[in-house]
């Protein structure tokens, strides 16, 4: 674990604490003054819009709860950033006296490190990437931890025992969410299958939803998504059968269809960084948090949902809050009926990382 540097540390500190006592000189406008000369400045760098109720919407979500819960704190926040456009946003937001700045989408990692170099005072965060710097690092959430629980309910609700899922990039973490789902599933149903379609997007309504639709085609009675709009959603429900949701609540767009949500909770974690920051504690361990800190969650169930399925996945949910168990110990196969995990034996957080395989149960194949 590296700190960051004592001179940084000290910089930070040492800008925070003078804005307070010239704040305390202050006159007759002292109110006012005294706001604006506090304040911490938080940026937010985003690809999508929060209109999309999905992945930038949680982010968006969190920077709100960091602003309501640290009255200090003031943000600011670029949306529809391409990776190719980053380094210049996050330079941007640099110089304009940003102390910290979340850089939210994986294609940002490389601008996130060389901009940092460049401003060794400033503290920068990136979501999901694996880079750090002495003053950058990156942050994250067990998702597969809840991807399995929904697995469960999948699995426990399907009856033609296939199972749509809509997937953005064949990259480790959409992988490892695939995966985990289809531990879940096959927990409960052996006999149901996952099938997969790539879109090699992130947020395209209507390529996502035209997936969703091929898969309902094919005989899946049951949508899942890595994907940011909730298009796969509305295609279940105009087609009459059930989906999960992704980063959100998304029962709100598709009520009739969504068994429930695989959901983001960013504020806690982004109040916790950011007081790191101001009182001189913060370092830049690379964080990978549970549903125990409840960075991720599953959303409540659709009325459709049976007491017997939210009994059993109230009892998986307890064995992960608990620590004793995880989602990936073994015995796990792949497609082919290989024995990827022993009973008894668990992957590692690094081979969780840079997965690049299916478990069985899985229909599709993993582009290079």
């Amino acid at each position: 674990m590296c700190r960051l540097s004592k001179r940084a540390v000290f910089l930070i500190t040492l800008l925070l604490a003078a804005t307070f006592i010239i704040v305390g000189c202050g006159g007759g406008d002292a109110v006012t003054e005294h706001k604006s000369e506090e304040n911490v400045k938080v940026g937010f760098v985003y690809i999508g819009s929060p209109g999309d109720a999905g992945w930038t919407y949680a982010h968006d979500q969190g920077r709100l709860y960091l602003e309501a819960n640290l009255p200090y704190v003031v943000t600011e926040t670029v949306e529809n950033v391409s990776d190719a456009d980053a380094e210049w946003v996050l330079t941007q937001l640099a110089e304009r006296g940003n102390h910290v700045i979340f850089a939210t989408s994986f294609g940002f990692m490389d601008p996130v490190i060389n901009v940092a170099e460049k401003y060794p005072n400033v503290i920068f965060m990136h979501c999901s990437g694996y880079r750090t710097a002495d003053n950058a690092t990156n942050y994250f959430g067990r998702i597969y931890q809840p991807r399995y629980l929904s697995g469960i309910v999948a699995g426990m609700t399907t009856e033609s025992n296939l199972i749509g899922y809509v997937a953005a990039y064949p990259i480790p973490e959409v992988i490892r969410g695939i995966n985990a789902f289809t531990l879940g599933v096959r927990s409960v149903n052996p006999e149901a299958k996952v099938r997969v379609v790539w879109t090699h997007t992130w947020y395209d309504p209507a390529k996502e939803k035209d997936a969703a639709e091929a898969l309902l085609d094919a005989g899946a009675d049951v949508i899942a998504q890595h994907q940011d709009t909730p298009g796969p959603q509305q295609a279940a429900q105009e087609k009459g059968v059930y989906s999960i949701g992704y980063n959100s609540d998304m029962s709100t767009m598709a009520p009739q269809a969504v068994l429930t949500s695989v959901v983001w909770n960013w504020g806690p974690y982004y109040v916790r960084t950011v007081e790191a920051v101001r009182n001189g504690t913060w370092d830049n361990a690379p964080y990978w948090g549970s549903m125990a800190d409840g960075i991720v969650d599953l959303a409540p169930f659709g009325p459709m949902v049976s007491d017997e399925i939210k009994e059993k996945v109230a009892r998986e949910k307890e064995r992960l809050l608990s620590g004793e168990w995880d989602v990936f110990y073994g015995p796990i196969y792949d497609q082919n009926g290989e024995l990827k995990v022993a009973e008894g034996e668990a992957l590692t957080d690094a081979e969780m990382l840079e997965m690049s395989w299916f478990v069985q149960g899985v229909e599709g194949t993993i582009p290079n």
